[in-house]
C-alpha cells in the first residue's frame, strides 16, 4: 500500500467523523438534559456504587424528541422513560414547550453493591421551540410506553393588513 493511498483513507476517515460528529451537535445538543437530585430521587450514596464515573450531584441523558408540524397543529413527542403521567409538568411560554419532571430511583431489595449506575435520576426541564404560535389553552397531552406526546393546535393566523399612515 503506498502513502498516498494512507493518507487518502485517513482523510476519508477523518471527513466522515466530521461530518458526523457536526450532525450529532446539531440534532441532538437539544436533547442532552441535566438532571438534578432533588429530596424524593432517592439516588444512594457514592460509597455504594462502584462505577467510578457515578455522579449523586447530577448526571446528564439524552431526552429525544420529534417535532411534526401541519397545516393545523405541533406535535411533540418527548422520550422520557421511567416516570409516571404524574411526575411531569408541562406548560406552554413564549413560544416554548416546557417539559420538566423527577425520575426516582428505586432501590433493590436484596443486599449487594451497585456495579454499573449509567441511567440518570432526579429533575429535569427540557425546552422545545415551537415553530408556530400555538393555542396553549387547547393543548393535549397523553403518555404511554415512555413517550410523551403533546399536540398543540396552531393559532389562525391574521393575514397582514395594508394601514395608509397620515404624516401630521
Amino acid at each position: 500500500m503506498r502513502i498516498e493511498d494512507i493518507k487518502q483513507g485517513l482523510n476519508s476517515f477523518w471527513d466522515s467523523v466530521s461530518e458526523g460528529w457536526q450532525h450529532l451537535r446539531h440534532s441532538a445538543s437539544s436533547a442532552l438534559t441535566g438532571f438534578k437530585p432533588g429530596e424524593r430521587t432517592n439516588l444512594p450514596a457514592k460509597t455504594e456504587v462502584d462505577d467510578m464515573f457515578f455522579m449523586p450531584s447530577g448526571s446528564w441523558s439524552m431526552l429525544g424528541g420529534n417535532l411534526f408540524e401541519d397545516d393545523r397543529r405541533i406535535v411533540v413527542q418527548l422520550e422520557v422513560p421511567g416516570l409516571n403521567k404524574e411526575d411531569l409538568d408541562i406548560e406552554v411560554q413564549d413560544g416554548t414547550l416546557i417539559v420538566r419532571g423527577e425520575k426516582r430511583f428505586e432501590r433493590e431489595q436484596s443486599e449487594g453493591r451497585y456495579r454499573v449506575l449509567q441511567c440518570a435520576y432526579g429533575s429535569f426541564r427540557r425546552s422545545v421551540p415551537l415553530p408556530a404560535t400555538v393555542v396553549s389553552e387547547q393543548a393535549q397531552a397523553t403518555y404511554r410506553n415512555g413517550v410523551l406526546r403533546v399536540e398543540l393546535p396552531k393559532a389562525e393566523s391574521v393575514p397582514p393588513r395594508k394601514v395608509n399612515v397620515t404624516v401630521n
